[in-house]
This record gives structure tokens, sequence and C-alpha cells, in this order.
């Protein structure tokens, strides 16, 4: 058997973009990371933007600094496309609709509900709650009224309201239906997608 000889890729690897993201996640400026780390301001700078390519003991002394391994800065981010035709259907007891699970079941950190509503629907007469911390709901097309204990919220297409997970509610939709996102945070279940 012949040994295979590998050979580099056409372009230079990007990785400068990753460490800027992980400096400003953490809120560290330029001249913060210059001084972790004993290089400067205009090096980083250079090294964020890909004009430069640092050496491998400078590439560890950055991410030692940003506690970032340096295999993440070269991993393909995990990307996972979901037609609304293929989407998974769900049931989250509401009468006349149809919901779609939008967002892969194996995310935790959130879920995202495509669900189109028709005319005269509800969520329920009961008020109910969901497990999550944070609630979204944006009307894409259509009306809904969002009932909340002791209120009611006239939702209008583009509209977008935001309640805290656990908050009891409920919707019903007028005489014309609705197109709605909801977006729960985190995720209020999951599984293998």
């Amino acid at each position: 058997m012949r040994p295979v000889h590998p050979t580099a890729g056409e372009g230079a690897v990007q990785i400068g973009a990753k460490l800027r993201a992980s400096r400003l996640s953490q809120r560290l400026t330029l001249e913060q990371l210059a001084i972790a780390t004993g290089l400067t301001k205009g090096f980083i700078s250079r090294v964020e933007r890909d004009d430069t390519t640092p050496s491998v003991p400078t590439l560890v002394q950055l991410c030692q600094a940003l506690s970032l391994s340096i295999g993440s800065l070269f991993e393909e981010p995990e990307i996972q496309l979901i037609a609304l035709d293929e989407a998974p259907r769900i049931n989250m007891g509401g009468e006349r609709v149809d919901e779609r699970l939008v967002t892969p079941r194996s995310v935790d950190e959130v879920q995202v509900i495509r669900s189109s509503v028709e005319p005269h629907a509800t969520g329920g007469e009961v008020l109910y709650t969901i497990s999550c911390e944070l609630e979204v709901l944006h009307i894409i097309s259509g009306r809904l009224t969002l009932v909340l204990v002791g209120r009611e919220e006239e939702l209008h297409a583009g509209d977008t309201l935001t309640f805290p997970g656990h908050t009891p509610h409920t919707w019903r939709t007028g005489d014309e239906g609705a197109e709605l996102l909801w977006t729960l945070v985190p995720a209020a279940w999951s599984g293998s997608a």
C-alpha cells in the first residue's frame, strides 16, 4: 500500500472571527487581552482580522487568556437545516392549530415552534405554563389574543411579546387565523433528532 501524503488546503485557516467573538463575549477590550498575553493591541487586532497568522506559542497564549481550547478554533460549527414542510409536528395542547418544531430536538438552549392557527382557535380555556425561563411570541401574520392572569394582550402581525416562562397564559384567535413563532428559552424538552 502506498503512503498518502496529505496536502494543505488552498486557503489560510480563518480563526480571527472566533477569537474576536470569544473576546467580545467575555467583554474584554483589545487592551485587556494585550495586557493578559503580553502581545500588542495592534497584533491582536491583525490576528482577529486574519491579516496575520500567529505562531503556535502565541496562539496558545491567546487561547489560554480567553479560556478557549485551541481545537475549538478549527472545528466546523454544527449547522442544521429544517425545512418547514419537513419539521416534525408537535402538539402543545391547542385546538385548531398545526404546530411544527423548527429547531432540532437535540438543541437544549432554545426551541422555536411555528404555529399555523385557524380562525376561532384556542390554547384551551384553562391557563397553562411552559417549563422554560422565557417565552417569546412573534406574530407573523393575523391576530391573536394572549390571555394572562388579570389581563389580555391583543397582538397583530409584526408584534412580539416576551414574558417569563412560568407565567400562566392561554390564547385565542378571532375571525382570522394567525401564523406564529413561539421561542422557548431554554428548550422545554429535548430528545434525539
